[in-house]
């Protein structure tokens, strides 16, 4: 996979995550006060993460063509973060 087909790849990631941590807000609007608090600790993790992986992806993004894939490994381990807390977010929520 090149360069911008990895970037194209994780920024279409990036914004359905973001979809998803929306929809986890908006869920909690309607919990009870005591399920509101761990919606929130949950989507307070979920941000960092994404975060984490918006730093990543930027890494890339401002690497050279032959050096991005110095970066690729820590975009793949942030990916995979992301990807678990999701999956337990919507397996305690969803």
């Amino acid at each position: 996979m090149d360069k911008e087909t990895y970037q194209q790849k994780l920024q279409a990631q990036l914004d359905q995550w973001k979809a998803e941590i929306d929809k986890l807000q908006a869920q909690s609007r309607e919990a009870s006060a005591d399920m509101q608090a761990k919606y929130q600790e949950q989507i307070k993790e979920l941000r960092e993460r994404r975060g984490e992986m918006e730093a990543q992806y930027d890494k890339i993004q401002a690497a050279s063509t032959e050096a991005w894939k110095d970066f690729k490994t820590g975009a793949d381990q942030a990916w995979d973060n992301m990807s678990n807390a999701m999956k337990s977010a919507w397996s305690r929520f969803g």
